[in-house]
């Protein structure tokens, strides 16, 4: 897979990951007009093999260096690349989990394409490096996402839908405000042509245009203020959607933050740096002020997001200040992923189990899954070998050196501070048995990926410092 960096690139082959994935898409759409309900279940198995092709293809790609496609809209470099992998891995995860929950359903088909699609989005998003084409994966990755959100077609589903889509169509308007006024200032959409255009524009037409921009991709990331569809659309959704709400968007916007951060916006007057900074410091903080005593599960892990995404935020914060914000922003978005849908496996294991006393017992009845769930919790919580603790130091490391020593520090006490609600957790699964929630029968296939998901985060963590080496290439311009 290769290409020229500038010129007319049109080569399908630089985006063979994503031609992969929209040709399962669409393959399995037909499939499902035809395919009888017991058979709809192929669907899904097209989408792993699309996903795995894709894995390889990404793998393969992340070799020949940076390099753009067609006329330079979509970069191809080690953000890409990363990002590709983590978001199809975690789509054969959501696939998977999948299975045993609509197994039978008339829509059963409609649920695989839908996260195929949806995954589609993120990457586009990850890669774009023109506005107009980030506008167009935005869109890509929100409109399944809503659909997915109220796939059951419930009370609880119904509302997790239209608050979703309310708070994505207002801030995708503003977002595309936001894109119209930069490509006013700039005289260009695409980020190379920016970056030497937006130093020169008027700061108050740039502040405003990059505003707007962060304002759709933050409803993305779930990051405060676009936070306020996360708890009750997580909620409302069946576990599999919440695990894709939670995670593969995450990955693509904030792969897109960090490219705006690097190319487009440097150099200009606008205080993106701070402004991240300060979004970053409120999603931590009010997501584990909101997250202490939660005790619906789908909830508690809501709020973990919400607050995951500050973390996520720090190396954004400091991308052109600090030498290793990008690979501390990759390892760690490896970490949540992996980590965040291991917990999410736990929940569609027990789909009877909804809140934390329903958990009571778990080690007893379970104890693989009661295991898994704690190097889940335990991991999103930083706490080593697991992933996401390498992954916190490398961030709140790239934070100092970026000369904001007060947000590592703030940083580490919410950490702290979340100790408290994973605990919550944790103990009921560890107490001894008969109490008042003894947990149901497993649903064996999402307890096989949550064992798998546990053992992947240790296994990240473990191997931290080769893959730290992988991350840290240059973007492609």
């Amino acid at each position: 897979m290769s290409g020229p960096t500038n010129g007319m690139d049109e080569n399908p082959l630089d985006l063979l990951p994503e031609v992969f994935l929209a040709a399962s898409a669409v393959l399995g759409l037909l499939l499902g007009a035809w395919l009888p309900r017991r058979r709809q279940w192929l669907v899904g198995v097209l989408g792993v093999a699309a996903c795995t092709a894709g894995i390889a293809a990404a793998a393969a790609a992340a070799g020949d260096g940076p390099m753009t496609a067609f006329d330079g809209a979509f970069a191809v470099d080690t953000v890409t690349s990363t990002s590709r992998v983590v978001i199809l891995a975690g789509t054969v995860i959501v696939l998977v989990l999948g299975f045993a929950p609509f197994r039978g359903d008339a829509r059963e088909s409609e649920f695989h394409v839908l996260v195929q699609l949806a995954a589609l989005g993120a990457l586009m998003l990850a890669g774009a490096q023109d506005l107009l084409l980030l506008a167009a994966a935005y869109l890509l990755a929100s409109v399944p996402s809503y659909t997915l959100a109220g796939f059951r077609k419930d009370a609880p589903g119904t509302e997790a839908a239209l608050k979703y889509f309310v708070t994505g169509a207002l801030l995708g308007v503003v977002m595309l405000a936001g894109i119209t006024v930069l490509y006013a200032a700039g005289r260009a959409s695409a980020y190379p042509a920016l970056a030497g255009e937006l130093p020169r524009a008027p700061a108050a037409l740039v502040t405003a245009g990059t505003v707007g921009l962060l304002a759709g991709l933050l409803f993305k990331t779930g990051a405060v203020p676009g936070h306020f569809w996360v708890p009750d659309a997580v909620e409302g959704s069946s576990p599999p959607a919440a695990a894709l709400l939670t995670t593969l968007p995450k990955v693509g916007a904030l792969a897109a933050l960090h490219r705006l951060a690097a190319v487009p916006l440097t150099g200009t007057q606008v205080p993106w740096d701070a402004l991240v900074a300060v979004l970053a410091a409120a999603s931590m903080t009010l997501g584990n002020l909101a997250a202490f005593f939660q005790t619906d599960v789908k909830r508690l892990l809501a709020y973990s997001t919400v607050s995951q995404v500050g973390y996520l935020l720090l190396p954004v914060a400091v991308a052109t200040r600090a030498d290793e914000a990008q690979r501390a922003l990759l390892f760690y978005l490896a970490g949540y992923a992996v980590t965040n849908l291991g917990a999410f496996a736990v929940v569609c294991a027990l789909p009877h189990a909804r809140t934390l006393a329903d958990y009571h017992g778990l080690l007893r009845a379970h104890p693989g899954l009661a295991l898994s769930l704690a190097v889940c919790l335990l991991g999103l919580l930083g706490t080593p070998p697991t992933a996401v603790f390498l992954g916190k130091l490398e961030v709140f490391t790239a934070a100092v050196d970026g000369g904001y020593l007060w947000l590592a520090v703030l940083a580490a006490a919410n950490t702290v501070a979340s100790l408290f609600y994973y605990l919550r957790w944790i103990r009921p699964a560890f107490a001894a048995a008969g109490g008042p929630g003894t947990p149901q029968p497993l649903v064996r296939p999402a307890a096989l990926t949550a064992y798998a998901t546990a053992a992947a985060s240790v296994a990240l963590g473990v191997t931290a410092g080769p893959v730290l080496g992988l991350l840290g290439g240059p973007l492609a311009r």
